[in-house]
């Protein structure tokens, strides 16, 4: 017979993700569990038998995560699923060749199963022996396809020793679906049981359920048995008067499942969500006096039962309800909240140890690596501190940094409030508003130093690597280690101080009024030279008075600074500018000299050419450097790590320094800081 409705078009429109290919035979299960309840069968004697049908055409096994099975496997090809249930007797086979069939719907059905088998497959095969309406026996056969719907009806009385049994035969595997699934009987036994999991755990059990490949049969019992840790517990909660009924499951850590939340309708796995992370303390396996586990809870509602999407892949329930509808609709959201929450107070006797590693593994991350954080942990909630001991540093510094800049956020609302007073607040409120206000801007403001003391320790560590050799035995280029200094190709008014690492050098370098790197000088603004020559880098200073950086303030500047680095370990210099650093920098500083140098505001520096000049070279002290520093005059300090001495002529002070008591001082200048965070230096 037709059905009234364009099948073939309802099939079309009907979704189903490709690596759902074996939820048809999982609803087939189902059903045939619900055929037995049907039928008055108690669960021990109930039977379902699934068989897996295969082709022949020999080929490796692989299940969908690409891994091998455990054997040559033959392509499947369709499925034979066989129970002791009611069978279609004249009232299922009309509700079956009803699309939408109300027929179930005290038990969450919504009639639209046997649409899922024609998208998969193509066509099943019924047979079912049933016991009709005048107490005989009859057979009953049809097929089932997408253009044609039922079709080579039969009915006739069954033989006096039949029994009643019904056999579904899902036949012609789509391939698009079959490539996306598991292959393996084990890999589908464990599917199945996951998906019907519930029936297994709820009050009296479930009918027997056994898989066969060939030869290979496995008993979902065992699957039970093995995967159980220990009973099930189960509990209702209710929300805006909504019943939802939840049951707590622990599964052995040998199974494949991670901590989840198992959503339900009609008493089938519709959606799972995993819940690592997100009950503080639930990371990895737990454990109670008889071992380690996984924990599953199953929800199940005649809410979620009125909401699935009729292919129960999912359900239409807003994740969030905001507005007019906010306090009678619920969400799926508070749902998730709900049950997450109920999760957290049954494992939260498991969870101590676990709570106890996540704060250590901060704690220790904050004290030995990220000293910025130890201000603010405090102002942390407890719970959010409880993070898996196997954390990554870089996860966790993220974790950590989004913390840090939500408080921040909070105290820049809190500081616009604080200066509005309100109205009828007695003066002691106030105060500890504001009290409360300023503690937590010093947690922030201890926060920023010590990250700055940080940034200096990454410097020293990034800079003591950089001057040794790579695993080719080659030193590091120039514009590395200047690029630790300061970046390239840029001038102070281009980058922020705290772009740059002066205070490696000089801690007085850190304050000044203009900088450039690598370019020429007619390039920058305090000169109007045209020479071409390119210090490494050349900075003017100032006396210390934050003031001089104003717009039309002309005060007296303390000096012009040269820098030139060479590469380590360089072991060619020679007389000349172009060869010679001493030279080169000297260069550098007399050019600037000769130049019309002016203020921010274009005013001529007056007596420029009699601001001290500071010239500093970095370098290994190789022969040849060790050469151009005796043949300038200068004095080897008492390291024998520099040279250092003042050229009248150029009115300038020049030192040589190398790259290794470069580090050693600038860690000398800074072990203070680092050693109140508890920083390493070695």
């Amino acid at each position: 017979m037709s059905m009234n409705t364009n099948l073939h078009g309802r099939i079309l429109h009907t979704k189903l993700p490709k690596s759902s290919g074996l939820l048809p035979l999982f609803e087939a299960v189902v059903n045939s569990i619900h055929a037995i309840e049907e039928a008055g069968i108690s669960s021990d004697k109930g039977k379902i038998i699934v068989e897996i049908l295969r082709d022949g055409q020999s080929s490796l096994a692989f299940d969908n995560d690409n891994k091998p099975g455990r054997e040559s496997v033959e392509d499947i090809v369709g499925f034979k699923i066989i129970d002791n249930g009611v069978g279609f007797n004249d009232v299922n086979l009309e509700s079956f060749k009803t699309l939408d069939s109300e027929h179930k719907a005290d038990k969450g059905c919504r009639g639209v199963g046997r649409l899922l088998w024609l998208k998969v497959f193509d066509r099943v095969l019924v047979k079912s022996i049933y016991n009709a309406a005048d107490e005989k026996m009859r057979r009953r056969t049809f097929d089932f396809t997408a253009k044609a719907g039922v079709t080579s009806e039969s009915d006739d009385i069954a033989t006096d020793t039949a029994h009643r049994e019904t056999c579904i035969h899902l036949d012609g595997f789509s391939k698009v679906y079959r490539e996306a699934s598991r292959k393996t009987a084990e890999t589908i036994a464990k599917c199945l049981f996951e998906h019907c999991l519930w029936y297994f755990v709820r009050a009296g059990g479930t009918s027997t359920v056994i898989l066969k490949d060939g030869s290979e049969a496995i008993n979902l019992d065992q699957i039970y048995e093995n995967s159980m840790h220990s009973s099930a517990v189960s509990e209702t909660i209710s929300m805006k008067n909504i019943d939802f009924e939840l049951t707590h499951v622990k599964l052995r850590s040998n199974t494949t499942q991670s901590h989840s939340i198992a959503f339900c309708a009609a008493n089938r796995l519709v959606k799972e969500e995993t819940i690592k992370g997100k009950v503080p303390g639930l990371y990895g396996r737990i454990s109670d006096e008889t071992g380690d586990f996984v924990y599953s809870c199953y929800v199940c509602s005649p809410f979620l039962d009125d909401n699935v999407r009729s292919e129960r892949t999912g359900f239409d329930i807003d994740d969030d309800v905001a507005g007019l509808f906010e306090d009678s609709q619920i969400s799926f959201g508070e749902i998730r909240d709900a049950v997450i929450d109920r999760a957290a107070h049954h494992l939260s006797d498991y969870l101590h140890e676990s709570k106890r590693k996540g704060r250590e593994r901060v704690e220790a991350f904050a004290s030995e690596k990220a000293p910025r954080y130890r201000p603010i942990l405090s102002r942390i909630p407890e719970d959010m501190l409880a993070v898996d001991p196997g954390i990554s540093d870089k996860d966790l510094d993220l974790l950590l940094h989004k913390h840090l800049a939500e408080i921040e956020r909070q105290l820049l609302a809190v500081g616009h409030d604080i200066m509005i007073p309100v109205d009828d607040e007695a003066w002691p409120d106030y105060q500890k508003r504001l009290n409360e206000y300023l503690a937590t801007a010093e947690d922030i403001k201890k926060s920023d130093l010590a990250n700055y003391v940080s940034h200096r320790k990454v410097i020293l560590d990034l800079l003591g690597k950089a001057i040794g050799r790579d695993k080719d035995g080659k030193y590091a280029r120039e514009d590395l280690i200047h690029g630790l200094l300061m970046p390239m190709g840029v001038d102070s008014s281009q980058i922020l101080s705290d772009s740059y690492n002066l205070w490696l050098l000089d801690e007085r370098l850190a304050f000044h009024n203009y900088m450039a790197s690598d370019k020429t000088i007619n390039s920058m603004p305090i000169s109007d030279s045209t020479a071409t020559k390119e210090p490494d880098i050349c900075a003017l200073n100032v006396f210390d008075n934050p003031i001089l950086v104003s717009e039309g303030n002309k005060l007296p500047l303390a000096s012009i600074v040269v820098i030139e680095i060479k590469r380590p370990m360089r072991n060619d210099a020679k007389q000349g500018e172009e060869k010679d650093p001493i030279e080169q920098a000297l260069g550098y500083l007399e050019r600037i000299r000769n130049g019309s140098v002016k203020t921010a505001s274009g005013r001529l520096i007056p007596e420029s050419k009699d601001i001290p000049g500071y010239c500093y070279v970095i370098c290994d002290i190789t022969p040849t450097i060790l050469s151009r520093c005796k043949l300038a005059g200068l004095t080897v300090t008492s390291d024998h790590m520099g040279y250092f001495g003042y050229n009248a002529n150029f009115k300038a002070y020049i030192e040589v320094i190398s790259f290794d008591r470069l580090v050693n001082a600038a860690k000398e200048r800074n072990r203070a800081f680092f050693d109140k965070l508890g920083l390493p230096t070695n």
